[in-house]
């Protein structure tokens, strides 16, 4: 089943599930130990006064000589004492070894699902950024949580219903064949009907498993955007039609869990009502075998082989459940594995080195980059010497954000090179590149956390002292000594507790503690008012210092004194140089300015 391929992700030790299965086993023997003990039983109960049987045909029928040889010995009563306390110790045995098989069992089917877990989120975190914005977050959501729950639960019933439940199934069958080849003959003539029928309810469980799962990630996906968005929704009075958008995802939910579930639960009944029709007819064929001359079946044995048979019908249910739902999980695995399977699109080379520091200047040289076979940047160059500020503008979508995810890798060039010291960034190891840089976005990304831990994200060995100066740094000290709980003080989701110009000061500090050589900045402070911007840029301004960087301008009174300003428009270098440069030029950059009415 393709189920199975799951377990190539994940590792089950070999000792725990040997065990298992011995304990199963076990369990299974002693089941039918105390079984075999009941035609001895009825026998006694029915026929007290027959003769002793002489030629024992099998293990039941050495069972029946002893207990006859009981009877003669001792008296009825006796044996049946005898038989009662062999079925009580063997029903204990039975137990004792199934609580045994649990007891190994279950740490293990939990230390899958966390190692699992574990596995799906490592694979989140090495993802490039362009998988994400293909992806909506509550389907990734809803993979993460919902699927991997579901196939959780499949994994937990394979372990039980492709074990357990066939070793009793086989053991029981054994035992009937021991009793009546004849009966078990016609048994093994229905049982494929059976498991035709049952195959048939639960065959489209898989693709109902994927479109509820699909579902499921659409409607995750609308409640993080209300979360992250219920501001916009209140001052446009959108709460009523995000509301009918939610329901009606919602109760396609509600209709696609019903068909399915009611599907699932179907096969349940369905085994245990063709279980009875079929243990009808084992009584009415028993019943001739017993009472026709010349067989050898007797009554005891005959209620023996129907207890068996009536012990089958739960571990047959049982089995009929667990292909139903791993027919149900296999629709999670496979979303699963649209996850665990993407490609790395930046992998890192095996032998590459550590890039322990930065000297002489990053080049670009020739590069381009296509986005769905889309060209972005067209044969780009240009070099930035260390310590030295290049801004990159131009109207939205020339490219700007895209030029400057190429150095710390979020993106690989299509063509062409990325140089630092000369060296092509992709002989260095992917950590070591990105802890030579830091990253100020023009969103303040902030985590639910404390101030202090925000701070020193990229640096979990910072001191409170360090943390301290970076803030100060950052100027946001000041504000954040205000706090209740100061550096303590939790910022909630995504830092809304604190102001625009708050959250971008904490982000700087987070660089200024990372101290790295290089940054790349996409202008912090377009959407802040005139103080905050203030005080975020003169924040900006400290943070450069001493350093190399690359600014992403969109406010260009911001960078008229960088070092070259690089002017892009559809992917390409249209204008560079200074501003007065630029300026003189009387071009597209000129034209910038005064939309601006930079003086």
């Amino acid at each position: 089943m393709k189920f199975f391929r799951i377990f190539k992700y994940i590792h089950i030790p070999k000792n725990k599930l040997a065990l298992y299965l011995f304990y199963s086993i076990l369990a299974t023997l002693f089941s039918l130990v105390s079984i075999n003990a009941l035609a001895p039983f009825f026998n006694i109960i029915f026929k007290a006064d027959s003769p002793m049987p002489t030629v024992p045909q099998s293990s039941l029928g050495r069972f029946n000589v002893f207990f006859a040889a009981l009877v003669k010995n001792h008296s009825p009563l006796y044996a049946l004492g005898i038989i009662c306390m062999v079925m009580v110790g063997s029903v204990l045995l039975k137990n004792f070894f199934v609580y045994l098989s649990i007891y190994i069992s279950t740490p293990m089917r939990s230390r899958i699902m966390t190692d699992f877990r574990l596995r799906f989120y490592s694979k989140i975190l090495q993802l490039p950024i362009s998988f994400f914005t293909e992806q909506r977050k509550g389907d990734i959501m809803s993979r993460m949580i919902g699927d991997v729950t579901e196939v959780q639960n499949s994994i937990f019933t394979a372990l039980e219903g492709l074990i357990k439940d066939p070793l009793l199934i086989i053991g029981f069958l054994i035992s009937m064949i021991f009793i009546s080849p004849q009966l078990s003959l016609f048994l093994l003539i229905f049982l494929p009907v059976t498991g035709l029928l049952i195959g048939r309810v639960s065959k489209r469980l898989k693709r109902q498993s994927v479109e509820y799962s699909a579902a499921n990630g659409e409607n995750l996906s609308h409640v993080e955007e209300t979360l992250g968005s219920i501001k916009v929704i209140k001052a446009f009075t959108a709460e009523s039609r995000m509301l009918t958008k939610f329901t009606d995802g919602n109760n396609k939910m509600f209709f696609m869990l019903n068909k399915m579930t009611l599907r699932r639960d179907l096969a349940s009944p369905l085994t245990e009502t063709l279980g009875v029709t079929v243990l009808s007819a084992i009584l009415y064929i028993g019943g001739r075998f017993v009472f026709s001359p010349g067989n050898h079946l007797t009554g005891g044995e005959l209620v023996s082989f129907i207890v068996a048979f009536a012990m089958i019908i739960n571990p047959a249910k049982n089995f009929s459940t667990t292909i139903s739902n791993l027919q149900k999980g296999l629709g999670a695995v496979e979303r699963i594995e649209d996850i665990l399977n993407a490609p790395l699109e930046v992998e890192e080379k095996p032998n590459a080195t550590v890039l322990s520091d930065f000297h002489n200047s990053i080049e670009f040289k020739n590069v381009s980059f296509n986005y769905d076979d889309k060209p972005v940047l067209k044969n780009i160059s240009f070099v930035i010497e260390k310590g030295k500020t290049v801004a990159l503008v131009g109207s939205s979508g020339a490219g700007k954000s895209t030029l400057a995810d190429l150095i710390p890798r979020f993106h690989d060039v299509a063509e062409g090179e990325i140089l630092i010291d000369g060296v092509n960034i992709k002989e260095f190891t992917i950590q070591s590149l990105r802890r030579q840089m830091s990253v100020v976005t023009q969103e303040a990304i902030l985590f639910n956390d404390t101030i202090a831990s925000n701070i020193a994200l990229g640096n979990s060995k910072a001191t409170a002292t360090e943390i301290e100066e970076a803030a100060m740094i950052a100027n946001a000290h000041k504000f954040i000594m205000q706090k209740e709980d100061g550096y303590n003080t939790n910022i909630g989701d995504r830092g809304m507790k604190l102001s625009g110009g708050e959250r971008q000061r904490v982000t700087i500090a987070r660089a200024v503690l990372q101290n790295p050589p290089i940054l790349i900045l996409d202008e912090a402070t377009s959407s802040l008012d005139t103080e905050s911007e203030r005080l975020v840029q003169d924040a900006i301004v400290n943070l450069m210092q001493d350093r190399t960087s690359l600014v992403i301008a969109h406010r260009l009174s911001t960078i008229r004194n960088a070092d070259e300003i690089i002017v892009l428009q559809k992917g390409e270098i249209i204008e560079r140089g200074t501003h007065e440069i630029l300026l003189a030029q009387n071009g597209f950059y000129t034209r910038l300015v005064k939309m601006q009415e930079i003086k």
